[in-house]
């Protein structure tokens, strides 16, 4: 559409179909006939449209209400992150939310809305953790991942020649987290020990059972996980170890709470959160599917990372310093590339405050208040509207220069553009600028040790070769 031409008005199309058995059956297509991209695509291309009424899983008997709008471009997504035109009240989940039970009986920030009182205490509390521990994120990590690559290079050795990352990146995520967040390893708490990622795992899996997949057969899978809520109390155990290690390890942040206005508990089961739920399992997700798209992307763009990051640790003395890491251009273009095309967290939800006007690249939409709106991320960041013929494909120098830059407001992995930052007032994750911090930091650990690498990327991503670095004309690969 050309600049100052109004768009035309057009109903939302679409179709919720027959109640209860509709739902069942798009869910069945979202998990198990379809799949998520194609589920949200082939709907988009039988209404000719990018916003469409739909059902979203996880449907009965888990959600009393699975009927959204749904926002599938570039242009519509944003209006999920205006708190002043959608309400985002315990809809962090979606259409339906995990008993409070696996929270200590509390609604956690993510499911507080900015307009109720404690959102921002809380908000503002982990807003200052990541400020009082800034200077340890760079040491830990280094620490913690240069023994997850060291471990990589025995099992090349002696493993058969593969390593699979991302069991290790599981174990190490959690050890880095805890001692950058908390200054203690989590595996030196006594309630703890080496089992806190699995009891970390369960306890993810708990809440978000209703929409996952863990490839087992539809027959089995889909009562199991996506009809009934998993009963808390088998794993209230697992989650008190956590608890017990967060209210000893944290004691410095509970005091802080108190100063807020926070009491400790609340607090405590609020660290808990963000740290295992927000941090943990979007670094579960996020380092293996980088070291997976930059493996892909061969070795041209390895000999460039490698170039760029050894020549700014170079000028810095040899150090990995932050502002060693603010010349690494391309190294950062490579982490937002990364969180463009495979955000942690997929789904957006909102609830229309009032009734409202949401604008597609083709047409305006009235919506009336009180209606679900919903984003599937990735149609919204692979639209080739915006992002042309290459939407789909990784390309590593995408946002590297100043019209590369431009295109930082489509990237939307934080619940925000990537040129906002996140405040007390908003729903941005507190934690962005970390997490594009330790996605550089992994490429620096890689590329410090080595000139290329390769990997298998399925269900998990295994190495597969190294190629350590070197100024001999022969490199030595494990």
């Amino acid at each position: 559409m050309e600049l100052g031409v109004p768009l035309p008005r057009r109903p939302v199309p679409g179709s919720y179909g027959v109640p209860f058995v509709s739902a069942v059956r798009d869910r069945l297509d979202f998990y198990y006939l379809q799949g998520q991209d194609k589920y949200f695509e082939s709907r988009a291309e039988r209404y000719g449209s990018t916003v469409v009424r739909i059902n979203v899983p996880p449907g009965p008997f888990m959600a009393r209400d699975p009927r959204v709008v749904a926002l599938l471009d570039a242009k519509s997504f944003p209006v999920l992150f205006d708190v002043a035109k959608v309400e985002k009240r315990d809809v962090f989940t979606g259409t339906f939310m995990p008993s409070t039970s696996l929270t200590g009986g509390y609604r956690v920030c993510a499911y507080l809305d900015p307009s109720e009182p404690n959102h921002a205490k809380i908000k503002q509390l982990l807003l200052s953790l990541l400020v009082s521990r800034k200077d340890a994120f760079v040491p830990v990590f280094r620490s913690n991942f240069g023994a997850l690559l060291d471990t990589v290079e025995s099992q090349l050795t002696s493993g058969g020649g593969k390593s699979d990352f991302t069991a290790l990146n599981d174990a190490t995520s959690f050890e880095f987290i805890g001692e950058a967040y908390f200054g203690v390893r989590p595996s030196a708490s006594s309630s703890l020990g080496t089992g806190g990622p699995t009891k970390a795992a369960l306890w993810l899996l708990w809440q978000l059972a209703p929409l996952t997949t863990l490839g087992l057969p539809m027959i089995i899978e889909d009562p199991l996980l996506h009809t009934l809520p998993l009963p808390p109390f088998l794993i209230s155990s697992d989650y008190k170890a956590l608890y017990a290690y967060f209210a000893a390890a944290a004691s410095q942040a509970l005091d802080a709470a108190e100063g807020l206005g926070l009491s400790r508990e609340e607090a405590c089961h609020n660290l808990l959160f963000a740290t295992v739920f927000n941090s943990y399992g979007g670094f579960k997700l996020l380092l293996p599917q980088i070291l997976s798209r930059v493996a892909q992307a061969g070795e041209k763009l390895h000999e460039r990372l490698a170039a760029e990051i050894r020549s700014a640790v170079a000028d810095a003395g040899g150090n990995v310093t932050l502002a060693a890491l603010e010349k690494m251009e391309l190294t950062r273009s490579v982490v937002w590339e990364a969180l463009r095309l495979d955000p942690p967290v997929r789904f957006q939800y909102g609830c229309a405050k009032a009734d409202l006007e949401i604008e597609s690249h083709d047409a305006s939409f009235a919506i009336k208040k009180g209606e679900m709106l919903f984003g599937y991320q990735p149609c919204a960041t692979r639209d080739p509207r915006v992002f042309g013929a290459t939407a789909r494909e990784f390309v590593g120098d995408r946002f590297v220069g100043e019209e590369g830059r431009k295109l930082l407001q489509y990237v939307y992995w934080s619940n925000g553009r990537e040129t906002e930052n996140p405040s007390v007032d908003n729903k941005q994750c507190p934690g962005k600028n970390l997490v594009v911090l330790v996605g550089r930091l992994l490429l620096v650990e890689l590329f410090l040790r080595y000139d290329t690498f390769t990997a298998e990327a399925g269900k998990k991503v295994v190495i597969t070769g190294v190629t350590k670095a070197s100024t001999s004309a022969v490199n030595r690969t494990a």
